[in-house]
């Protein structure tokens, strides 16, 4: 069994393995493979992937959304399976991070410090609570959509700082210790939401999801985080949310198009924090993944974080 890996990690594997460039169609001595790693892979070297390896039977994407994979092409019956899991930690940090930096102004102070002033108005004596305004997750109201396993390790530690946190998924009940509702009923959790998390993936029925009728439901003074997909996020209705101060602000880290297009007014909304899709980058637990699917794949056995298709 032929298994190739991407140059983009290094994986140390006891198997018969090939180490193939991403960026570069994979050489006709190696379309033999039967397995298929992706990590980083151009979306136009996946599609020639999927026409060329004809003996392909099972992609591993170690990305937690594998939407590029089921966009490529390749034939209904190669199994397809995900990289959940692996990206808990890194964009737990990640999201936190964003969420702190909103909360407490970082990105004007960043603004302040770059143009040599002294933000007094940031800083010293401020009020206890302020209602009408997100600067602290003390007492927050929290909701994270796509409560998964990213969600499931950050929610505990935004409640370890004070927030109330709700999730919102495909089925309703308790997930993680937490409420779970569905997106039905998001629209009246918002109106109480300090802090919307998205951690959605892109799918067919998540495309702009977060659109202006969400937005709406939104106080002046909430923030937006998207760490999950930008085809989930309308940006121009953001955009003119927080231009018109219908929405305080927006801490981003994935975008429609990306690299984000310098045209793109997000830029330079002084309440629009931007990060260059880096959340995660670090699959963690790689080759136990791998290895763990490769045994269940020769046995026979249901492979982990299997895609429906």
């Amino acid at each position: 069994m032929k298994v190739l890996l991407p140059d983009t990690i290094e994986l140390d594997l006891p198997l018969d393995t090939v180490v193939y460039a991403v960026g570069e169609p994979i050489p006709d001595e190696h379309t033999d493979a039967e397995v298929l790693v992706t990590w980083g892979n151009p979306a136009g070297m996946l599609a020639d992937a999927a026409r060329r390896l004809t003996k392909l039977r099972w992609v591993q994407s170690l990305a937690a959304g594998p939407d590029m994979v089921l966009e490529a092409g390749f034939a209904p019956d190669v199994l397809v399976t995900a990289g959940l899991g692996l990206h808990d930690h890194t964009v737990t940090e990640h999201t936190l991070a964003l969420v702190l930096a909103a909360a407490r102004r970082l990105n004007l102070l960043v603004r302040a410090q770059i143009g040599h002033r002294w933000a007094e108005e940031l800083g010293g004596i401020q009020p206890v609570h302020q209602p009408a305004a997100f600067r602290t997750l003390r007492d927050a109201n929290v909701v994270i959509w796509g409560f998964g396993g990213i969600a499931g390790t950050l929610a505990p530690l935004l409640t370890a700082l004070g927030a109330r946190v709700t999730g919102v998924a495909r089925s309703a009940g308790t997930r993680h210790g937490f409420p779970v509702v569905t997106a039905d009923d998001l629209p009246s959790l918002l109106p109480d939401t300090d802090l919307l998390i998205s951690i959605l993936p892109a799918t067919p029925a998540t495309v702009r999801a977060i659109d202006a009728r969400i937005l709406s439901h939104l106080q002046p003074h909430a923030w937006v985080v998207n760490v999950g997909r930008g085809a989930t996020l309308d940006e121009v209705a953001l955009l003119n949310a927080i231009r018109s101060g219908r929405l305080a602000g927006a801490a981003l880290d994935v975008f429609a198009t990306e690299p984000l297009p310098e045209s793109s007014g997000l830029w330079d909304e002084p309440n629009v924090i931007i990060t260059p899709h880096a959340a995660g980058g670090r699959p963690i637990g790689a080759e136990q993944l791998i290895m763990e699917n490769v045994a269940a794949y020769r046995e026979g056995r249901p492979l982990r974080n299997l895609v429906s298709r």
